[in-house]
């Protein structure tokens, strides 16, 4: 009912202030909810990295504690490293103990291990929740928070945390009812300062909590930074959830979720909340022009929105384009207020290992690199979500963000720079089936490895729309009595009409209606030199296998009307969840903690003509 109520709020909203000057989707694409790519065209060049992969059974490979709920990841980029923190519980949303960890990174691309960074925190026996019966006891608090990270005008870096209160699986951390928000630098040797209270909620004191107040600091450079916060609308703005109902600090009071925001050329601030809520202030968030009203044409739902000015100079919103945490999308305006388009940022979704409670499926709850807390060098900007509240990742999205490729690739990656030649690729890659140019007797080739026998690492090269095309690619298999490796020719909406297989019997098959047909017999360690003619008028291809033609002439198994994208994928296509899933996975998947034999497939080259 509670939900119901604020989406006819904002509807009532949006109709009162369409003329006001505000954030608006233009574009006429939208997303199909019964694809997990939601049938979206992809932004060229988009690595999806994945950061985290939990593990119950084996922690040691994993995060250190074997915690399956993991959420709510933010981003910053400071003495030339990523850090990113994220909330963990050991099963489940909002039931305790719960507690925040960080994880760096150089390149973006390869992680350190986690590292707790607040720890879970004992409440002190005898608290009375207002407004809920009952008194605590033996109660660890539940970690909830909107932003991680704030790089003060000294230097210094803080990390931001909150620690709630739930009495049970149904309570809310984030209800004004918890204990305060704590803070502690990262310094730039690798180590942490202190831990302190930064904010109480009203029923919090020095007298009644475990860590001190930050002012009680003897670091003059440390309480200046926390000053400097506390003296910043824009960052006040995010604690509004959690803080003090009445809280003097926080500018705009009313419970709009998840806000972020960036600036204009003219100086003006565009706020942006869950259900793309947005709002323009001209006083750096001090008030703001109109209530938050929904963006004319955006379609999003409880999902965190990003936007972000971008290296190009033009502007990007990333969310979840439905009432469902997939697919992960972009979305670009050159002004910062009028959006045109909706491309593909990530539209897989692995799947969940542990049930949990309030576990949504997809990846979301997406969060940029906020203004003033670094710029990664290049031309790529970077995102973090979490896929299916269980595992972190990370994406990097080349600005300007395209949607056409404009030339046919001639990759030969023994002769390419291994920094630039993935450049023009997607890719998917989990820490256990990762894709990535690795070195090969020494030459380049595009390795594809995999071990999770729950995910599959992709990599896929768009290219200019084609009726009839000749794709030449050479491919060594590691192995030919286990794992996989499909190669699709797909149009512009992830449509596959070509499938073929390196199966785990040691036969390249191709995917003929309902069955598979025998191309050839392929031998581990042996380089295959392919080559696929296509027609998509007459929906015949042939295949040339080391010089010679196998199988014959070949029916598409779908039609198309061109061919967009060639994709290499160490596992087989997903259609669960669909749009008809219950949201909340109550169980856990047999053998969730299994490890595969690993399978290796180097692609050394992909030319199309």
């Amino acid at each position: 009912m509670k939900r119901l109520f604020t989406i006819a709020l904002i509807t009532v909203s949006s109709l009162s202030a369409t003329a006001q000057d505000t954030v608006r989707y233009t574009g006429s694409v939208l997303s199909n909810v019964d694809y997990h790519h939601g049938q979206l065209s992809p932004a060229i060049g988009v690595h999806n990295i994945q950061v985290m992969r939990a593990s119950r059974e084996h922690p040691e490979l994993t995060d250190g504690q074997g915690w399956t709920y993991n959420h709510a990841p933010m981003l910053a980029y400071w003495n030339n490293t990523f850090y990113l923190e994220y909330l963990s519980d050991p099963v489940g949303e909002h039931v305790p103990p719960g507690q925040t960890l960080l994880v760096t990174s150089k390149d973006g691309y390869h992680w350190n291990k986690p590292v707790v960074i607040f720890p879970p925190y004992k409440v002190p026996d005898g608290t009375t929740k207002e407004g809920v019966a009952g008194v605590a006891k033996d109660l660890y608090a539940t970690m909830h928070q909107r932003i991680g990270f704030y790089t003060a005008k000294n230097k210094r870096l803080l990390a931001l945390a909150f620690y709630g209160i739930t009495l049970d699986a149904k309570d809310d951390p984030n209800d004004g009812n918890g204990i305060g928000r704590v803070v502690r630098e990262i310094k730039a040797d690798g180590t942490y300062g202190p831990i302190y209270f930064i904010r109480y909620n009203h029923a919090f004191n020095q007298q009644n909590t475990s860590y001190p107040f930050y002012t009680s600091s003897k670091d003059k450079g440390f309480v200046e930074a926390c000053n400097e916060l506390l003296a910043t609308p824009l960052m006040m703005q995010q604690w509004v959830e959690e803080g003090d109902r009445n809280d003097p600090l926080i500018p705009l009071k009313k419970q709009y979720k998840a806000f972020c925001y960036y600036h204009l050329p003219d100086g003006k601030v565009v706020g942006l909340w869950k259900y793309a809520l947005t709002s323009i202030s001209t006083n750096e968030g001090k008030s703001w022009v109109y209530n938050p009203l929904r963006a004319p044409g955006f379609v999003n739902a409880n999902a965190k929105i990003w936007g972000q000015r971008t290296p190009d100079g033009k502007y990007a919103t990333v969310y979840n384009p439905s009432e469902f945490r997939w697919p992960l999308a972009i979305s670009v305006s050159d002004n910062g207020l009028n959006y045109k388009n909706l491309l593909l940022v990530n539209g897989e979704i692995t799947s969940m290992r542990y049930g949990g409670n309030y576990k949504s499926y997809g990846p979301q709850y997406v969060r940029g690199i906020q203004e003033g807390d670094g710029v990664p060098p290049g031309k790529r900007f970077w995102v973090t979500y979490s896929m299916n509240k269980e595992d972190i990742w990370a994406a990097s999205i080349p600005a300007p963000v395209r949607e056409k490729a404009t030339q046919f690739p001639a990759d030969d990656f023994s002769t390419m720079n291994a920094a630039t030649a993935l450049d023009e690729w997607n890719i998917y890659s989990p820490l256990w089936a990762p894709v990535a140019i690795e070195q090969q007797k020494g030459a380049n080739v595009l390795a594809l490895r995999d071990k999770d026998p729950f995910d599959f690492g992709k990599a896929e090269r768009v290219i200019p729309a084609s009726t009839a095309l000749t794709a030449s690619f050479s491919i060594t298999a590691q192995q030919d009595n286990y794992g996989a490796l499909e190669i699709e020719f797909v149009d512009g909406k992830g449509n596959a009409g070509i499938r073929m297989i390196l199966d785990s019997a040691g036969e390249l098959v191709t995917k003929a209606g309902y069955r598979f047909k025998r191309i050839t017999k392929y031998k581990a360690g042996e380089k295959l030199d392919i080559q696929v003619v296509i027609n998509t008028a007459t929906r015949f291809y042939t295949v040339n296998i080391n010089g010679k033609t196998e199988g014959g002439a070949n029916l598409f198994f779908a039609p198309l009307e061109n061919i967009q994208r060639i994709v290499f994928r160490t596992g087989s296509i997903r259609r669960f969840p669909d749009s008809d899933t219950p949201t909340d996975q109550n169980y856990d998947l047999p053998n969730a903690g299994a490890i595969d034999k690993e399978a290796a497939y180097f692609i050394h080259s992909l030319k199309v003509q």
